[in-house]
This record gives C-alpha cells, sequence and structure tokens, in this order.
C-alpha cells in the first residue's frame, strides 16, 4: 500500500518537486510590508532579500493550522496513511502545531494513523529527507521500512553553513545575540552546524575562499562514503558560489550527485542573503 508524503517549504525544495513527485506542500508563511504571504507559493526569496537590504525585517509565522486541519481530516475520510516531514522543532512551532491538530483529527477518526516526523533539520537537511522518502514509496517500500530510514537519515545529517550577517538569525531568536555581536563587531564569515536541531556557531574566520576551504576539510571529517552520496547546497541569492562549491566537492569527493537549491522566502527572511548551506551524512546507511 502507497502512502502520502508531507513537507513544509523549510525544506527548501523547488516547488516544481512537490507538483512532480507528489509530496504535499505546507508553506510558511511571510509577513513584509504589513502583508502575508506563502511561502513558495505568493513570494519570491528576492522579495525577501530586496526588502532586507532597504531596511525592512520579514517575519515569519508557522504552517496554518487550517491546512493541517484539511489535510488530515481528508486523509482520514480517505483512509490514508502517510508521514509529514518536519523542519526542525527547535526552529519553528509547525512540528507541535501539526501534532496538536493531529490528534484533534483523531479524536473523531479514531482509526486515522500517520506519522509526524521531527528531522531536527533545516533547509536541505530537511529536504534530502524529503527526497529519500519519496524514492522509497516510489520503489514500493512501505511506511514502516521509509520511516526507518528517515530516522538514520534524520540522526546523521550533518549541516554546515555560513550568513553574511548573524545579526538576521539572532533577531529571530535562532542564534544568540551574543554570537551576532562578535560576528559584526569583527567583520568575519562564521561557520555554524546544527546540532540536535539548533543552530550552532561552530567557527569564525575571513575570506570566502578559506571558509569554503574549511566546509570541505569539514566535510572529509565528518562524511562518511561520500562517493555514494547526494551531496546538498542551497544557497540564498548567491548561485555563483554555490556552483563554486559544488566543483570543489565534486574534484575532491566525486559524490553521486551534488544538488543544488536556492533558499526559500521563509529560511532567507532569518539567513538574509549570500547564505551558502552544505548538507551530508555523516554516517553509512
Amino acid at each position: 500500500m502507497t502512502f502520502k508524503i508531507m513537507a513544509d517549504s523549510a525544506c527548501d525544495l523547488p516547488l516544481h518537486f512537490y507538483e512532480e513527485d507528489a509530496v504535499v506542500l505546507f508553506p510558511l508563511k511571510v509577513n513584509l510590508n504589513g502583508e502575508e504571504f506563502e511561502d513558495l507559493k505568493s513570494i519570491s526569496p528576492s522579495s525577501v532579500y530586496d526588502a532586507i537590504r532597504n531596511g525592512q525585517v520579514p517575519k515569519t509565522s508557522q504552517v496554518s493550522p487550517v491546512v493541517f486541519k484539511n489535510t488530515f481530516t481528508q486523509m482520514a475520510e480517505n483512509k490514508e496513511t502517510g508521514v509529514y516531514i518536519a523542519v526542525s522543532s527547535e526552529l519553528s512551532g509547525t512540528f507541535q502545531t501539526a501534532v496538536m491538530i493531529y490528534e484533534q483529527v483523531k479524536e473523531e477518526y479514531p482509526d486515522f494513523e500517520m506519522k509526524i516526523f521531527d528531522t531536527k533539520c533545516v533547509s536541505l537537511g530537511c529536504g534530502l529527507i524529503v527526497q529519500k522518502a519519496v524514492s522509497m514509496r516510489n520503489s514500493g517500500e512501505n511506511l514502516a521500512e521509509t520511516l526507518a530510514s528517515l530516522q538514520f537519515y534524520a540522526n546523521h545529517m550533518e549541516h554546515l553553513f555560513t550568513v553574511d550577517d548573524l545579526d538576521y538569525l539572532a533577531q529571530g531568536g535562532r542564534v544568540s545575540k551574543a554570537s551576532a555581536f562578535i560576528g559584526g563587531l569583527l567583520q568575519i564569515k562564521p561557520l555554524l552546524h546544527v546540532e540536535d536541531g539548533k543552530l550552532v556557531p561552530l567557527e569564525k574566520m575571513r575570506g570566502k575562499k578559506k571558509l569554503l576551504r574549511r566546509m570541505l576539510e569539514l566535510m572529509e571529517e565528518r562524511g562518511s562514503d561520500l562517493s555514494s552520496q547526494t551531496v546538498a547546497i542551497s544557497h540564498a541569492d548567491d548561485e555563483q558560489t554555490a556552483l563554486e562549491l559544488k566543483n570543489m566537492i565534486i574534484e575532491q569527493f566525486h559524490p553521486k550527485e551534488v544538488y543544488i537549491s536556492a533558499i526559500g522566502a521563509a529560511i532567507g527572511s532569518h539567513t538574509g542573503a549570500n547564505t551558502i548551506a552544505l548538507f551530508f551524512l555523516n554516517s553509512k546507511e
């Protein structure tokens, strides 16, 4: 029996992925100039970056409970099962809202069963997990087998990323204001990673070239069986650097694939432009 796959826009996969691979999209919301937009659907990342450059501060909010309610109710009525692959619960309240709505729907439909999966990942770290779920579903794997593999991916997903200005992450409460102050004061590029679903500053250094080389050093230290992996890079209005990093990775590690996608409006509201993020597994499945 096949199963439904759902994901939110914070996994930074392009809109056509959801449409072509039969994945239900739960869009996060972006508030700009007093207007509310749906990430991927009614606002572009470039609109967010232009607004930030002009001194505006976009706000984001979690997926609408109504969207969850409608989707889960329809699944229950159709006797469907599935998995919602959620962005880290440490970075968004979307996971908790989905759990709450699921419990409400289950009261009305006691036989309704689905999985709400907290990836503890963000951007394409979460996106790679969604792609794995699609691959397994399309290969005929059942939900239980798929969930076991997704848990492995979530447990072993490495995130390495840099932002131009930590102040944006600090304003949204994603990193401490002290970390942001130090980064801004010294005019250096921070390197961050994810620990248990939280964004954690790792190192600070000067110069893009040096930073990209350091990302590859950490990739070599942490990665496992990189030649058989799909590695992912997400970027915020900086495709040139993403392609540069891709070529460096191919030359050094020869992965199965290097997948590049733009950071969406919701995540971009917190990172600002010129963010580069790298994702890979630190253990062999």
